[in-house]
């Protein structure tokens, strides 16, 4: 067996699980993080001169590691500034109308703005009726409802006042 493989065999059994550790913290899947290992494995054994003292060959993989994570990171992100030069983008869903236009809207409230919503402009609720289903303050209704409108109101390219 020639000494390289020995020094692989020994840094991955006593370093292995570590590295594997290393590569997750930086990566944050255990998938990636054992592809990252491997990778610097690769590049850090290719040079056969690296002699055999593990705490050497460690900090080598594990530069090699954030190396190739950082890399990877860079490559990702000019990828994805540039993609839309060699790709066609993906279609957008055919425009349903005005309902769909409104459900989309309705996702970006905060839950309570969206109950209040609901229940003034669809079960036609009196505030205090809204109030007491919630909960809650008169006040507390009027300012979600005050909010809602608002933000549905710049989403939907409808004037505030058209809302009530």
């Amino acid at each position: 067996m020639a000494d390289w493989e020995q020094a692989i065999r020994t840094l991955h059994a006593e370093r292995g699980a570590a590295l594997h550790a290393y590569g997750y913290l930086l990566t944050g899947e255990q998938a990636a993080a054992a592809d990252l290992v491997q990778d610097a494995f690769l590049r850090v054994f290719s040079r056969l001169r690296l002699g055999d003292d593990i705490d050497r060959l460690e900090s080598y993989v594990r530069r090699a590691m954030l190396n190739r994570y950082v890399d990877g990171r860079r490559r990702a992100g000019l990828w994805r500034a540039r993609r839309h030069l060699l790709v066609q983008p993906v279609a957008e869903e055919p425009d349903h109308g005005l309902a769909d236009d409104v459900r989309r809207a309705l996702t970006t409230l905060s839950p309570r703005q969206r109950a209040c919503v609901v229940l003034r402009y669809y079960e036609d609720l009196t505030v205090p009726q809204i109030a007491a289903q919630l909960d809650c303050a008169e006040g507390t209704v009027k300012r979600h409802l005050a909010d809602a409108r608002s933000k549905l109101a710049t989403q939907l390219a409808v004037p505030e006042e058209n809302l009530r």
